[in-house]
C-alpha cells in the first residue's frame, strides 16, 4: 500500500530534523490507492464529521470505520497493523501500538477559512493510558497550490514559557505527502493562518496516532494545549475557550455534531 519499504534509511533525517524529530515522504502511498482515498474521501457537507467551529480551529474530523470507503478502511487497517508499525519504531527506537480507535485521528478535512492554532497534542490516551508518541498525517486533495496557504508549520519551545516560539518549518500539504513527527519534544504544531482554497476546495488529510509506555517524564495532559495566535492573546473569551478546551470534563462543549 506504501511506495516506502525501509523506513531505517531516514533515522538520521529523524534525528537531526529540526524543531523536533519528523520526516517527511512524498508520494507516499501507492498511486492508484491515493487517488481511490482521494475519489471516496466524504464530501465537506456530509453529516458524518464531527465539527469544530471556534476561533481557534475550524475543521471536521471523522473517526467511524463503519463511515469510510473501502480504499480509506483498508489504509486504516494496514497503517495499524504490526507489519506496518514496525517501520515507525525502526525511527521512533521504541515500541508503539496502535489506536485502532482513532482518537482524534482518522479522517480530517478544512474549507476555506478554515485553521488549527498552533498547539499541543494530548499526552495520555483517555482510554488505553498509553502516551502518544507519534503522528502520521497524509494529505490527499490533489492538486494542492501552496498559494492557498494551509501549511503545517513547526514551531520550536518559547524559551521560558510553555508555549510555542519560533516557526522553524512550514510544510505544504501537497497530494500524497507523508509527516511523521514526535509528539513528545514540546511539538507546537497547527495551521493558524485561515486556509484561503477555493469554495469548491477542502484540505483533506488522514491521521493516525501511535502509543507507547508511559515514560516517567509524560506529560500528565489529556486534551490538547492550545496556544493563542496573534491578536487573541489579551482575548479573555479565547484564553477561556483555550482553558476548556485542554480540560478532559469540558473540551466536549467546544465542538459539536454537524
Amino acid at each position: 500500500m506504501i511506495k516506502y519499504k525501509n523506513f531505517s534509511q531516514y533515522i538520521n533525517d529523524w534525528k537531526n530534523a529540526k524543531p523536533f524529530h519528523h520526516v517527511i515522504l512524498d508520494n507516499f502511498l501507492d498511486k492508484d490507492i491515493a487517488n481511490s482515498i482521494a475519489a471516496e474521501f466524504p464530501k465537506f457537507d456530509s453529516k458524518d464529521w464531527l465539527q469544530y467551529n471556534n476561533a481557534i480551529e475550524i475543521k471536521k474530523l471523522l473517526n467511524h470505520w463503519d463511515k469510510f470507503g473501502p480504499s480509506t478502511y483498508k489504509l486504516f487497517q494496514y497503517l495499524n497493523s504490526q507489519k506496518f508499525i514496525k517501520n515507525i519504531e525502526e525511527l521512533v527506537g521504541c515500541e508503539l501500538y496502535p489506536d485502532y480507535g482513532l482518537n482524534g485521528g482518522g479522517l480530517h478535512t478544512h474549507k476555506q477559512g478554515g485553521k488549527l492554532n498552533t498547539h499541543l497534542d494530548y499526552s495520555i490516551h483517555p482510554k488505553l493510558e498509553l502516551e502518544r508518541r507519534v503522528n502520521l498525517l497524509i494529505y490527499i486533495t490533489p492538486d494542492w497550490d501552496e498559494k492557498w496557504s494551509g501549511n503545517l508549520g513547526l514551531w520550536s519551545k518559547h524559551p521560558k514559557k510553555n508555549a510555542p516560539g519560533k516557526l522553524v518549518k512550514s510544510i505544504t500539504p501537497i497530494f500524497n505527502r507523508a509527516v511523521i513527527f514526535d509528539t513528545t519534544q514540546d511539538s507546537w504544531h497547527g495551521l493558524p493562518e485561515p486556509i484561503s482554497c477555493p469554495e469548491n476546495i477542502t484540505r483533506n488529510s488522514l491521521a493516525v496516532y501511535y502509543l507507547c509506555k508511559p515514560r516517567e517524564s509524560a506529560d500528565p495532559r489529556g486534551k490538547a494545549l492550545f496556544a493563542p495566535y496573534k491578536n487573541q492573546k489579551n482575548d479573555p473569551e479565547v484564553l477561556e475557550l483555550i482553558k476548556n478546551r485542554s480540560n478532559v470534563k469540558l473540551a466536549h462543549l467546544t465542538y459539536e455534531k454537524n
